[in-house]
């Protein structure tokens, strides 16, 4: 059994990792749950803007009239996981869902959300409640606004950023942010991998945004019918190997795979990464509705 001190050890050592985790782009494992333990790095050094008002819905006006994209996630699914990481079997807790669907400022958008805890007793050294909202778009899970609300060692860091496409005029109040057209942020682009008709697709590329830098996330189909048993059950589910490139180049000492369900829910089962400070696993222990 682990000791106090050993645990500190750890922490401490992943804390002195080489100054290239603090490079890590933060689109990292979509900046939200694999990365729960880089989150503190990427936010001490990362160029999100301070921002007063708290977490809420904002002001929609009428949506757009375009067709709306088959999903397979529907408002009110609730996904519960347990994080691994290092030696901790049970270091974060992480939930992801779907709070509703909204018009906001000309475009119909799903309202996506991930929250991330971190669990005792890394908790005592490594205390992390951070939430991320999306707001895609259900004709394209294009990302419309993508918002931070960030608590990790003491230290609160919020933000909401307004994505734009390349030559559209905002329509939202505020910066925007300019971004390719098909651009996701990193949770939306989590739930457009289960819009993909795996595996007559086998491969899909697809512009990503954390705020700052503009990634490319190749997804390839790895097993299309790989048994899985996690805390939730027992389960059938495709394998896919996600890479991060920018500029043309492969990002260097991270690798992901998503095993997502093969039913009509596409719900990801299993995540891992394979991160400098310890690989970590993120598996379903839970849903609703």
């Amino acid at each position: 059994m682990l000791k106090k001190h050993d645990i500190k050890f750890m922490i401490l050592h992943s804390l002195r990792l080489p100054c290239m985790l603090r490079h890590v782009p933060a689109f990292s494992f979509f900046l939200l749950a694999t990365l729960f333990v880089e989150c503190s790095f990427l936010s001490m050094a990362s160029p999100w803007q301070s921002v007063q008002h708290k977490p809420g819905k904002p002001k929609g006006i009428a949506g757009s009239a375009a067709t709306d994209l088959p999903v397979p996630f529907r408002i009110g699914e609730t996904l519960n996981y347990r994080v691994a990481w290092a030696a901790f079997t049970n270091a974060a807790s992480v939930q992801l869902s779907v709070p509703e669907r909204r018009d906001l400022f000309g475009w119909r958008t799903w309202h996506l959300r991930a929250t991330t805890h971190s669990l005792n007793p890394v908790r005592t050294f490594f205390a992390i409640d951070d939430q991320f909202d999306s707001y895609s778009d259900s004709g394209s899970l294009e990302s419309r606004q993508y918002e931070l609300y960030a608590n990790e060692m003491g230290r609160k860091n919020e933000a909401v950023l307004h994505f734009v496409p390349k030559g559209q005029v905002p329509s939202a109040p505020g910066s925007a942010v300019v971004v390719p057209n098909g651009t996701r942020d990193p949770l939306g682009a989590l739930y457009s991998l289960r819009a993909v008709g795996w595996p007559r697709t086998p491969e899909v590329r697809m512009p990503v945004c954390d705020g700052h830098d503009v990634y490319e996330m190749r997804a390839k189909l790895e097993v299309a019918n790989d048994p899985l048993v996690v805390d939730a059950g027992k389960f059938t589910a495709s394998r896919i190997l996600v890479s991060i490139f920018q500029k043309g180049r492969e990002v260097e000492g991270i690798k992901f795979s998503v095993w997502l369900a093969n039913d009509v829910r596409r719900a990801p089962i299993l995540m891992q990464a394979e991160l400098p400070s310890g690989n970590i696993r993120i598996e379903l222990t839970s849903t609703s509705n």
